[in-house]
């Protein structure tokens, strides 16, 4: 993926990213935490103008403080989203060094997390289009911020929080590549991404 064109919109990005957060995060349930706060509108997306890392860093900041101080009732999780950098995936997994330091910085470990999703996201032990990277692939590149307390109180009702990892495994192989090129057939964004 490349970084996008002037042109495409803050309003499209955010509507790509709702889109994948309701067709395939919550609609195939790979996260069983989604649901409740996309329907309390406890969700913030931001689209971030950075096209360095330094201006990205302060958006980190806004966002990362403007979580912290809200109440969970009204904002429950920011997606940052991030389209005018990192089109490679590896410089985008590095920033998130980076994004560890603000938390730290900030005295938010502990508080606050980061996860991330990218276009071309892959784990580890996988091949770059194994169907498994694709519970991580977003349209855009995003820093997710997590609240620590809402993970913890969301885990404590799971005996076994290794399940979801498993769950969204199995049902990423059971739709397989056509399944996720069909689930975005009508829509916003892309199917490759």
């Amino acid at each position: 993926m490349s970084e996008a064109p002037e042109s495409v919109a803050d309003a499209s990005i955010e509507a790509a990213m709702r889109e994948w957060v309701t067709k395939a995060v919550i609609g195939l349930g790979l996260c069983p935490f989604a649901a409740p706060a996309a329907e309390r509108a406890a969700i913030r997306y931001c689209v971030s103008h950075a096209r360095t890392e330094d201006e990205l860093v302060a958006d980190l900041v806004t966002e990362l403080e403007t979580l912290a101080e809200a109440s969970p009732n009204r904002l429950e999780t920011t997606l940052l989203i991030v389209p005018h950098l990192f089109g490679d995936f590896l410089e985008f997994n590095d920033f998130l060094d980076v994004a560890d330091e603000v938390l730290q910085k900030l005295d938010l470990e502990g508080e606050i997390q980061v996860a991330s999703f990218h276009p071309q996201y892959q784990f580890v032990d996988h091949g770059p289009e194994d169907i498994e990277n694709y519970t991580n692939r977003a349209p855009w590149p995003a820093l997710h911020l997590l609240r620590e307390a809402s993970i913890e109180q969301a885990l404590a009702t799971i005996e076994d929080p290794a399940v979801i990892f498993e769950n969204n495994i199995r049902t990423m192989r059971a739709l397989g590549h056509e399944g996720w090129t069909r689930l975005w057939q009508h829509s916003v964004r892309s199917p490759k991404r």
